[in-house]
C-alpha cells in the first residue's frame, strides 16, 4: 500500500468513526435526559450490584495480572511490620484477596450504595484489618490526613474521575515520603488499531452503563505529568476482558 492511499484510507476510517460516535450519541439521548432529571440516579443504585457480581468475572480472568502488580506492597510496610493501605474506588472490595496479611485497610468511594457489597468482601477477607468506609471522591479526600498513609491504591478508577490530574495531586498529599502508588487501568488503545475505533464509537453508550466510565483516557500520560519520584509503568494486553478495555496499564509510583 502507498503512503497516500494508507492516508486516504486513514482519513475515510476516521470520517467512519465520528459518524458512527454521532449515531451512538443520538442512541444515548434518553439516558442523557434521565442524567438531567435526576432518573438516572436509580442507575446508581442499581450499579454496586453489577459490580459486585462483574468482580467475580474480573478477578478470574486477571488473577495473575493482580498477583503480579501487588507482588511487592509488604516492601512499603514500616520498620514494625504496620502498613497503611487507602483504596480510592473501592466499590466492592475486589482487590481484597490480593493485599498482605494484617495490613490496616481505609477504603474510599463516592458512592454509597456500595457498602452493602463491601462488608461482604471484608467478612470474606478476615486476614485484613479494615478502618472505615469513606463516602467521598478521589479529587477530594480531605479527611484523610497529609502523609498518612504507606500505600493508595487505584484501580479501574482513573477512568471515571473527573479530573485524574487532581485525584494524583490527592494521593501525592495523603502518601508518606517513600510510600507508594499502585494502578492498574484500562486505556486508550493505538489509533491505528479497530479496538481505537470502537472504543471512540461507542464510549457515549460505555459512558453510561459504566458510571461514568471513559474508555479513551490516556492515563499513562497523566501519571507521567504526577511528578512522583519513580514511576514503574507497563502497558498490556488484557486479552481475557472486553475488547473494549484490553488495552491496559499497570504498576506503581514511588512519592
Amino acid at each position: 500500500m502507498t503512503p497516500s492511499s494508507e492516508e486516504a484510507q486513514n482519513k475515510m476510517r476516521y470520517c467512519l468513526m465520528k459518524v458512527c460516535r454521532l449515531l451512538c450519541l443520538v442512541m444515548t439521548l434518553p439516558l442523557h435526559l434521565m442524567e438531567i432529571t435526576g432518573l438516572y440516579g436509580m442507575y446508581k443504585r442499581l450499579f454496586p450490584w453489577l459490580a459486585y457480581n462483574i468482580t467475580f468475572s474480573y478477578n478470574d480472568k486477571m488473577h495473575k495480572t493482580k498477583r503480579e502488580l501487588f507482588r511487592n506492597v509488604c516492601k512499603f510496610a514500616n520498620a514494625d511490620g504496620s502498613l497503611r493501605l487507602l483504596e480510592i474506588g473501592c466499590g466492592s472490595g475486589a482487590n481484597f484477596p490480593f493485599y498482605p496479611d494484617g495490613c490496616t485497610v481505609t477504603c474510599t468511594d463516592p458512592n454509597p450504595h456500595f457498602e452493602r457489597y463491601l462488608r461482604l468482601s471484608m467478612d470474606a477477607n478476615k486476614h485484613l484489618t479494615y478502618d472505615t468506609f469513606m463516602v467521598v471522591s478521589g479529587e477530594d479526600m480531605e479527611g484523610v490526613k497529609d502523609e498518612s498513609v504507606d500505600v493508595v491504591v487505584c484501580t479501574l478508577v482513573l477512568c471515571s474521575v473527573n479530573n485524574v490530574q487532581r485525584v494524583l495531586q490527592e494521593v501525592r498529599r495523603i502518601l508518606r515520603a517513600g510510600g507508594a502508588f499502585y494502578f492498574l487501568e484500562h486505556v486508550v488503545s493505538d489509533p491505528s488499531s479497530w479496538t481505537y475505533f470502537y472504543q471512540h464509537v461507542f464510549e457515549p453508550l460505555w459512558y453510561y452503563l459504566g458510571d461514568g466510565c471513559t474508555i479513551t483516557r490516556a492515563t499513562w500520560k497523566d501519571l507521567e505529568a504526577a511528578d512522583f519520584t519513580e514511576l514503574h509503568v507497563r502497558h498490556v494486553e488484557a486479552l481475557e476482558v472486553s475488547l473494549m478495555i484490553r488495552p491496559h496499564i499497570m504498576g506503581y509510583s514511588i512519592k
